[in-house]
């Protein structure tokens, strides 16, 4: 079974990634790639990397669950 370090590493790592690249992509898609694409993704991302973690701390225990329910064997 995980501890509780390991689960806040893999909820950071995934909200990171997935933060990093959804941001990028949507600020890609609504402003282009020209000068300031670098700066307004970053921008993004600050923001939204915490909604992340949050949203995935709060969301992945009650995932887990309904997954065990779903394949109870593994």
């Amino acid at each position: 079974m995980p501890t509780f370090r390991t689960r806040i590493a893999f909820i950071f790592g995934m909200a990171f990634f997935m933060a990093l690249i959804m941001s990028g992509l949507l600020v890609a898609l609504n402003t282009g790639i020209s000068g300031q694409f670098f700066h307004r993704w970053m921008h993004s991302f600050v923001v939204a990397f915490p909604i992340a973690f949050i949203t995935a701390a709060t969301i992945a225990p009650l995932v887990q669950k309904a997954v065990n329910r779903i394949f109870p064997n593994g």
